[in-house]
Parts: structure tokens; sequence; C-alpha cells
């Protein structure tokens, strides 16, 4: 089944070309379904970017979704036009008494500050205690999973001495049922300053379901399985790593080659398929546990919350 997006948003000629099927809102209306309903907290400065990669994975469920985009009012975004967020991503006072079936929150590229000092700190922390009533279940990316360690878990961030970055491979821990069909091994792009504090993780109710080579997690979820932490970003386009080198050494910086990326000058995508294949047993696992009615979800979340 299709994501039903507007026929002016600029990522449908784009999945289009991909052969992504995608149709627009009067022939989704007559298909008599309940589609899943997802919100997107882009954080990203690139916000279309991440919109096209996460769409991209999305997709690949057979189920049809309605997805509605999310940005923080407290903060000004300066790398993508007014015009594209004034039509096409809603504030969080909008749908504050909305439920929804998932929530992703993304990364942003602001690891090396102190989640205090972030402009919309205050706000973001509201969101993620909305997510907890209004959300069946959530997914974390990155600078979004190190927040919402932090926040829901009082698990803090530890600087490494050079930026994490590249392909790297990780171990399965539990056979949990977000991998179901992967690999006992496989690889997630890596873009980052910090890591988790491991031994509060291992004191927290939280579950490491997947460890790179060094031990470090890769990704969590919490106790009550309704939290997913991805501490990388499935969602890389194979040439992201790249632009990335590219802008940091345009900065001045002295960012080393992306790790495991480059064979004999080329660039070779290891995650593609793991990653649309998480993406699509969440949204799976989503359906089988979410209600009919979504104002229900506030409801299951609640005895949720009693039972933990």
């Amino acid at each position: 089944m299709p994501i039903r997006l507007k026929p002016d948003f600029p990522a449908t000629s784009v999945l289009e070309s991909e052969d992504i099927f995608a149709i627009d809102n009067s022939r989704a209306e007559h298909q008599d379904i309940r589609p899943l309903k997802l919100v997107i907290l882009n954080l990203m400065p690139n916000k279309i970017d991440t919109e096209i990669h996460l769409l991209r994975l999305i997709s690949q469920s057979p189920l049809q979704i309605d997805v509605d985009f999310l940005k923080v009012a407290s903060h000004e975004h300066k790398n993508t036009s007014k015009n594209h967020l004034d039509k096409f991503y809603l504030e969080f006072s909008q749908v504050r008494e909305s439920c929804y079936d998932g929530l992703i929150i993304t990364g942003a590229p602001i690891e090396q500050m102190r989640f205090e000092e972030v402009d919309y700190w205050s706000e973001l922390v509201e969101i993620m205690a909305w997510s907890q009533t209004s959300v069946t279940s959530v997914v974390h990316i990155c600078w979004g999973a190190q927040a919402g360690l932090y926040y829901h878990f009082g698990v803090e961030k530890v600087p490494f001495e050079e930026k994490l970055f590249g392909i790297f491979k990780q171990d399965i821990e539990h056979h949990f049922r977000l991998f179901r069909g992967f690999d006992d091994r496989f690889w997630m792009p890596q873009s980052r300053y910090t890591g988790i504090n491991e031994e509060q993780v291992r004191q927290k109710k939280i579950k490491v379901i997947a460890k790179d080579e060094n031990e470090r997690s890769a990704i969590l979820i919490s106790e009550d399985e309704h939290d997913i932490f991805l501490m990388g970003h499935f969602e890389y386009a194979t040439d992201t790593l790249e632009k990335e080198y590219l802008r940091d050494h345009e900065r001045g910086l002295d960012t080393a080659k992306p790790a495991n990326y480059y064979e004999n000058g080329k660039i070779y995508n290891y995650w593609r398929a793991h990653a649309q294949l998480f993406y699509h047993n969440w949204l799976n696992d989503v359906y089988q546990i979410t209600p009919y009615r979504l104002e229900r979800i506030r409801e299951l979340q609640e005895e949720r919350k009693l039972r933990s």
C-alpha cells in the first residue's frame, strides 16, 4: 500500500521516480481501511533530504500510511524555506490533542551541546512526555535517541575522542521481533561525536538488542517496548556520509573519511536491505498492537504505565 502525500509535496516526485507508490488524498479516501497515522518530528537542518530518506523506508510497508511532519516552534529554521515549513509542517500545539500510531524523532547535529542548552529542549520534553500517552510506539534516531534516553531514563551522553563516522557492523544481542528476517550481523551508518553512558544503561529498564564490535549499544528498547532508540542512521542514503564528509572539510574540520564506506574509490551501500526490513517490521508491529480507534491509545497507554 502507498504513503498518502499531498500532490505538491517535494518528496513525491523523487519517490515516484524511484517507483515508490504514493497516492493523493482523493483516491485514498475511497479505500475502506484505516491507515496508520505517523508523525515525524524532523529536527534535521535539511528537512527535505530527511523527509525523502524516511519516506523511502516507511513506504516499504504493505499498509496505507498517513504522515504528518512536525516542527519545533521554539527554533528558527534557517536551512529550509518558510514556505515549505508553513505548507507541510505542523506545530505541537496543532497535534497536542491528537493520537498517532507511531512517532519518529530524528537526529540533530547538536550532540556536543548540553541538552538543556538546546533552544527547543523544553518543547522537545513536552513532545516526549505527550508521546507516552498519545502514541503507540516511538522511534528515536541518533541525537533523538540520546535525548530520549536522557529524558526518560536519565542516561547521560559521553564524548568520543573523535567523531564516530562511517558504516559499522552491529551484532544482534536479542532476537527481538524488530529483527525478523535479519542476518545475525548487520551494518548501520554512524555520524556522531557522543555516545551514551553504558553503565547507566545497564542500571535502567532498558534492553540493548544490538551492539557494535566495541560493545557500544546500537539499538535499545524500553522494557515496556514503547520506545525504540537507534543510535545510528538506518535512513541515510548511499551518498549521505560523503556529503557530510565534504561539508565538514568545507567548514575546516579534520574529519576522517567515513570508515568502511569507500572501496577502490567507490561507495557501497551495506545497510539498505536491513534498514527497509527494520522499518517494515516496526510498522507491522505497530499495526498489530495499535487500536483501531485512535482515541483508545491513551487508555491503553495508561494501562501500560500501570503494568510497568
